[in-house]
């Protein structure tokens, strides 16, 4: 499994900033990152064919380490998806592709 070597919580541009063993760094804005939350809610959403609302202005107040990823704390409270190392080098290499 690849694990970032540093993460970096980026408050100017409401980003997550992750570095990886080969020196890649991505970056995650906050809002994409609460759009694609990984809790079973969400993920029921996504898979009825909705989106999950992530309001513009919502912030990464927490990073809770979780071993095999991170379990993100919002500012609109939600808090209850675990984000694996995978899921998230996968969700930033989508967001460079697009």
């Amino acid at each position: 499994m690849n694990t970032p070597t540093e993460i970096r919580l980026d408050t100017a541009r409401r980003a997550l900033a992750l570095t990886w063993a080969d020196g890649d760094t991505r970056t995650l804005t906050h809002v994409q990152l609460r759009a694609a939350c990984p809790c079973a809610d969400c993920r029921t959403l996504r898979l009825r064919g909705n989106d999950v609302e992530a309001n513009p202005d919502v912030v990464l107040t927490g990073i809770e380490p979780a071993g095999y990823g991170v379990q993100l704390v919002f500012s609109d409270g939600h808090a209850r998806g675990i984000y694996p190392w995978p899921y998230l080098e996968a969700l930033a290499a989508r967001r460079d592709a697009d």
